[in-house]
């Protein structure tokens, strides 16, 4: 009687095992800052990442694909969350971290307590938990942890601890070597935290890989070392470089792009200066090209580990960048905006389970960043927790569906003393409607006289964030959906002027457009915020000294 009890248990378990072999492993790779048009697969003629295009060639390449948030950490939280910013309420200037409660719906915590083994390599740029970066939350979070909190630098072994066992001394480098520790399971890498000593056959993996590049605070601390890769020192210099398409240099800029009650471009961070002459804006350009094409070998290595151990068949690859940037066009720098330089994205999604007549394809459907979290949990068998906001991607994938969405939403929630603008926009396939709210922030112009007028500290009045941020960031989350009225508006044609030139919004035969898309405007926002509280805690440079005594800025 005991052994018919016995074999029904074993034959269950042996059957749970063989489900979870089953189950695809996923990677997903996000770089920074980088724009649309950086690969040669998006019609670059200069830059050379063979190994992408390769990916884009076996997989499907989306062209329509946008953030939400034109800003790292909100954009980053809303990837792990899959959720839109006015829902999860952390940004730079909300004073808030997100609350153990609302991670443990991330994608990562997810797809490891439904059997995958879960790593994490490279930047976190989103504060998790009480104290933030400071919390090990976020560290204790995957089964394989390789990464540094905030900005890692070109050479982050010296801004972080955890990377100066490394061989390498630059970052793609560095973060190479940390993929092929994860691959090797034996868990070399000095400095690496790892939960389990080796990851088990019978589970399938979830590895993240995030970049700290091509973003200008790594570009900017390039330095050309004997000790760097040809790659990163003579790679790209002995061509022309052009400016990109309506750039404008700060002495020839007549009317501003925004009027200056709206957008205090004079406010602007100073790292984002270099577009403001040719010389310093090619400079920059090669930078981002160089560090592409640097992590195009990671690409490479990676698909290379993958087949030779016999993982090539049955691993997922999702890849995207956090947000766009602006490279002097119409004379503008930096991001936080609405406009496409900055919200419009590459994504590639390789899926070689997929037949191979809906691979290779190029998919203008309009797709979004948040869809990620939602497509990874369904090719792991796993059903969408009810708080992710993003679109299942794999049946637009696979060709069993055309399209997720009708209308795509971007905000920026990111309203600084650095002369950013509230704004939120609404397109389709072919319209953009863009709103702007009142800028009445303090100027950075006037922080930093007042600052170097007393003695006092440029970064801590800069960058610290007090309690009462709190109140005014949720008033920004929150007016739009009380009525509050908006000081500035556009509407461009995307397909006749994508890069967004021509403002229509005040052209009368365009007013049934233009109420169509405020209408869908109204939908997309309500949904945006969805409802409830955010669930986040208190995280500001007030409740760092209480905590610790002291404030760290990331």
């Amino acid at each position: 009687m005991k052994l018919k009890l016995i074999i029904p248990a074993f034959l269950i378990l042996l059957g749970w095992v063989a489900k979870a072999q089953e189950k695809p492993n996923i990677i997903f790779i996000l770089t920074d800052d980088q724009q649309y048009g950086l690969l040669g697969c998006e019609g670059n003629s200069i830059v050379k990442t063979p190994n992408i295009d390769k990916l884009a060639d076996d997989g499907v390449r989306f062209s329509n694909a946008h953030i939400t948030s034109a800003i790292c950490t909100p954009s980053r939280i809303s990837i792990l969350l899959g959720q839109f910013e006015r829902k999860h309420g952390v940004n730079f200037n909300s004073g808030t971290s997100v609350a153990p409660e609302a991670w443990e719906k991330s994608y990562p915590v997810v797809m490891r307590e439904n059997g995958y083994y879960t790593g994490y390599i490279g930047k976190n740029h989103s504060p998790i938990g009480e104290g933030g970066y400071q919390s090990g939350l976020m560290e204790k979070s995957f089964d394989y942890w390789y990464a540094g909190h905030g900005h890692l630098s070109f050479y982050p072994k010296k801004r972080h601890k955890i990377f100066t066992g490394a061989r390498n001394d630059t970052q793609v480098e560095v973060i190479n070597e940390g993929v092929n520790d994860f691959f090797s399971n034996e868990h070399r890498m000095e400095g690496a935290l790892h939960f389990i000593d080796k990851r088990p056959k019978d589970k399938p993996f979830c590895l993240s890989i995030c970049f700290n590049l091509p973003h200008g605070a790594s570009t900017g601390t390039m330095k050309q070392l004997p000790s760097d890769s040809i790659i990163y020192r003579d790679l790209y210099r002995d061509l022309d470089i052009a400016m990109p398409e309506n750039y404008v240099a700060k002495a020839d800029i007549k009317t501003p792009k925004l009027p200056l009650d709206i957008h205090r471009a004079y406010d602007r961070q100073t790292g984002y200066n270099y577009v403001d002459n040719p010389k310093d804006n090619k400079e920059r350009i090669i930078r981002q090209m160089q560090a592409m094409t640097g992590i195009d070998g990671l690409f490479g290595n990676l698909r290379k580990t993958l087949k030779e151990k016999g993982l090539d068949k049955n691993t997922i690859i999702f890849y995207t960048s956090d947000h766009g940037l602006f490279m002097g066009q119409q004379g503008l720098g930096g991001k936080a905006l609405c406009y496409e330089e900055t919200t419009h994205v590459p994504m590639i999604v390789y899926n070689p389970m997929d037949k191979k007549k809906v691979r290779g394809k190029v998919n203008d459907a309009l797709v979004q960043s948040i869809d990620i979290a939602s497509t990874m949990v369904s090719y792991g068998g796993i059903d969408q927790p009810k708080e992710f906001q993003g679109k299942d991607l794999s049946a637009l994938l696979s060709g069993k569906q055309e399209k997720v969405r009708d209308y795509l939403f971007t905000e920026n929630l990111w309203s600084t003393q650095f002369g950013n603008p509230r704004c939120e926009s609404i397109q389709n396939m072919e319209w953009k409607y863009i709103r702007y709210y009142k800028n009445e922030n303090v100027s950075a112009t006037a922080k930093i006289a007042i600052a170097k007028d007393l003695g006092l500290n440029v970064n801590q009045m800069l960058y610290s964030v007090h309690d009462p941020d709190i109140a005014l960031y949720r008033t920004f989350v929150e007016g739009p959906l009380n009525g509050e009225e908006p000081v500035y508006e556009e509407l461009y044609n995307l397909k006749n002027d994508p890069q967004e030139v021509k403002n229509l919004v005040n052209k009368e035969q365009y007013i049934d457009i233009l109420n169509e898309l405020k209408e869908a405007w109204k939908v997309a926002i309500k949904e945006a915020r969805g409802s409830g509280k955010p669930k986040v805690l208190r995280y500001t440079a007030d409740s760092m000294m209480e905590k610790y005594g002291y404030v760290k800025n990331e």
